[in-house]
Parts: C-alpha cells; structure tokens; sequence
C-alpha cells in the first residue's frame, strides 16, 4: 500500500514538472507573438534568456522518467503516461527553439521588418492566436484527460497550414514588386516556417495524449477523420 501510494506520488510529482514546463513554453510563446508584432527587442531578449529553463525542464523530466521505469517497473497505462510524458517534454523543447528563433528573429538589425499591411496579408497575429490556442488546449487534453476535443486541435493545425500556404503566395507576390526585400523576405518566410512547425508539434502532443488515454496510434492513419469520426 505504501508503495503504491509512494509510485502515485511519484506520478503526480513528474506531472507537475510537465505542467510547469508546458506553462513556461506558452509563456515564450506569447511573449514571441508580442515581441514580433511590437518589434519589442527586450521582451526578445528575455525569451532568448528564458530558453536555457525549457532546455534544463526537458532534461530534468528525462531523468525523472528514466528513473521511475528504472525504480518501478510500470505497465499498462502507467508506462504509456510515462513514454508519453518524455515524448511530450522533447516536443515542448522543440516549440520552446522555435520561440527563441522568433525572438532572435526580433533581435537580428540586419533586415528591414515587415510593414503592418504585409503582416495582415500574411495573417500572422490569426497563426499565433490559433498556436497559443492550441498549446493551451492541448494542455487542458492532458489534465482533464479528455481526448474529445483532440479533433477540434488538430483542425486548427489544418488552419495554420492553410495559413502558410497562402503566405508563400503573398511574399512571392510582394517580393516580385520590391526585390530589395528578398533576402529579408526569406528570413520572414523562414519564421512563417517555424510557426507553422509550432502547429505540426501541438498536433503531435495530441497523437501522445491520445495513445495514453485511448492506447490508440493516430500517426499515418487520415488524424482528423479518424478522431471526429470516434467523436460522432
């Protein structure tokens, strides 16, 4: 009895270190969308800081996870929560570089930044509503482990997506007219880029949250279909 109650410590104990970090990463990436969008150079500044914390997170939650399989066997649901949980620190890692490489983004003098008419084109303040959205949303799937709204967050990636294809469009378009602009506009592509990217990894913290919950693999098998289908 006491172990078991000592292992559900445990458990929870790692859980509060994934929440702590997912808060953190939502955290950067809304101080991204207000630094890029204001051209704040010190909010940059502090996310560019700040991106050591995700880093020493995801360290610190694949030690834990490594030594609570080490320790305790686990089986059944609490070996998929925990492959899970290490899945889902590395994919917040990865929002958490992509953030910073928004912020550095902000920082770097060497382009000239896009205009407010080229930026409602590119519809990127609707891309970072949708993203911190999302990573909110997922957030809620995993603590409430409810799996329902999983197809709803996976219809927001097909958003952002939609998104990116049409910036492609825009900036060829803008790039044709001022060619001065290309290699600036590159960069900017680059960072459209990284934002679509911080959609793909919100879809695949839904594919983990739903293999823990439901033991099902979602990946390579038609995601949204699939879910909304189960949803019905």
């Amino acid at each position: 009895m006491n172990m078991m109650k000592h292992t559900e410590r445990e458990m929870l104990a790692l859980r509060e270190e994934v929440n702590q970090m997912w808060r953190l990463v939502i955290s950067q990436l809304e101080k991204a969308k207000q630094s890029f969008l204001n051209g704040d150079v010190e909010l940059a500044r502090e996310i560019v800081s700040r991106e050591k914390r995700v880093n020493a997170f995801e360290l610190k939650i694949d030690s834990d996870c490594e030594n609570y399989i080490a320790l305790y066997s686990p089986v059944a649901v609490d070996l998929r929560l925990i492959l899970s949980l290490i899945k889902i620190s590395s994919t917040l890692e990865r929002i958490g570089d992509f953030c910073d490489g928004i912020a550095r983004y902000v920082i770097d003098d060497d382009c000239n930044k896009p205009g407010s008419e080229l930026l409602e084109e590119l519809q990127l303040e609707r891309v970072f509503d949708v993203l911190i959205g999302m990573l909110s949303d997922v957030f809620v799937a995993l603590e409430s482990e409810n799996t329902k709204i999983a197809g709803k967050i996976l219809a927001k990636d097909e958003e952002v997506d939609n998104i990116y294809r049409n910036a492609i469009d825009v900036l060829t378009l803008y790039l044709e007219k001022n060619p001065t602009f290309i290699y600036c506009g590159l960069k900017l592509l680059l960072l459209i880029r990284k934002l679509e990217r911080i959609g793909d990894h919100c879809s695949n913290i839904v594919e983990e949250i739903v293999f823990y919950v439901d033991a099902k693999v979602l990946k390579h098998s038609g995601k949204i279909g699939k879910i909304e289908k189960k949803d019905e």
